[in-house]
């Protein structure tokens, strides 16, 4: 039961962590997709022999690498690519089990989860790979969160946009995988979005909406882990219902938590403020050290010294 508490909390820390910024990329269902790669992972693993949660990390960080490179140089659309997660994995994974004589029921264990079969070497392995995860997501968030809303933006900012893209579905991988004894891998996804969502209901703002998924994904975790343990049901599910069951008391009380009654509307008023406009560019301009000159869709913005301009009529914008 340490064991198994242990790994549910890092499984709660870690899946909202990531999740949140494939939440703003708009790929919830990357985790279900991340999850049958995993499967064909664990039935490697039952047919050579080997330990089921090294194998499936390294089978799962390959098929998101390999789908995640082949949407940025435009081969396949995101949908695509989640289905060739799904029907791939799973069939391969179910493939592998059967030759090794295990069957779909093999799997059983990693598709829902099983706690209490969670090892000493098992957990080394989840509480490691879950430091680097939480390392890199608290450090990088600032510019995971810029490239999850705008990557167009954020690659004017000068972020390698391309390199954060690939590093978070190969953290989502291995988010997955490390979670698979504890919610089972039908199931993380949920684990991964919920609590972000109640979290969005909850908080205002990036930073608290971030930390407070992570510390409700805990919650959900723990609170699942020990309701499991009296009432004598699934873990993973009983983890996922307690999370849902957040989220509903999110809509409740959500605006109450918010402060929302704080926050009064600001209406600018045009009628005392004139417009200033930014100092004149040209040709030239665009020529003098420093200055970076951006196709922005069918115009051209000038970016220097923090500040950002654009022609509008016969003046200069600030953006």
């Amino acid at each position: 039961m340490q064991r198994a508490l242990l790994a549910a909390v890092l499984s709660g820390l870690i899946a909202p962590a990531i999740g949140t910024f494939i939440v703003q990329r708009r790929m919830s269902l990357l985790g279900d997709g991340l999850g049958h790669v995993a499967i064909m992972g664990v039935g490697l693993a039952l047919m050579t022999g080997w330990a089921p949660l090294p194998v499936a990390v390294v089978t799962c960080v390959a098929g998101a690498v390999v789908v995640e490179l082949l949407r940025q140089h435009g081969k396949a659309s995101g949908d695509l690519g989640l289905a060739i997660l799904f029907y791939g994995g799973l069939a391969s994974g179910v493939l592998m089990a059967g030759v090794a004589g295990q069957g779909a029921g093999g799997l059983s264990a990693y598709l829902f989860g099983s706690l209490t079969s969670v090892s000493t070497q098992d957990l080394w392995i989840i509480a490691g790979l879950a430091v680097v995860i939480l390392a890199l997501t608290v450090g990088l968030a600032p510019r995971l969160f810029a490239v999850s809303v705008d990557e167009d933006y954020s690659q004017v900012l000068g972020i390698r946009v391309r390199l954060l893209n690939l590093l978070v579905v190969v953290l989502a991988a291995v988010t997955v995988t490390i979670s698979m004894r504890t919610v089972g891998l039908l199931l993380i996804s949920a684990l991964m979005v919920i609590p972000v969502a109640t979290a969005q209901q909850s908080f205002i703002g990036f930073t608290a909406s971030f930390f407070g998924a992570m510390g409700i994904g805990a919650a959900a975790a723990v609170t699942g882990t020990v309701g499991s343990f009296y009432l004598d049901t699934a873990t993973g599910a009983t983890i996922v219902v307690t999370a849902i069951l957040l989220l509903g008391l999110s809509w409740l009380v959500g605006r109450r938590l918010r402060g929302a009654e704080r926050f009064i509307p600001y209406v600018e008023d045009h009628g005392t403020h004139t417009h200033v406009p930014a100092e004149g560019h040209d040709d030239a301009f665009a020529h003098r050290p420093g200055i970076a000159v951006i196709q922005h869709g069918d115009h051209v913005d000038y970016v220097h010294d923090g500040h950002r301009h654009a022609r509008h009529g016969d003046h200069y914008d600030e953006h």
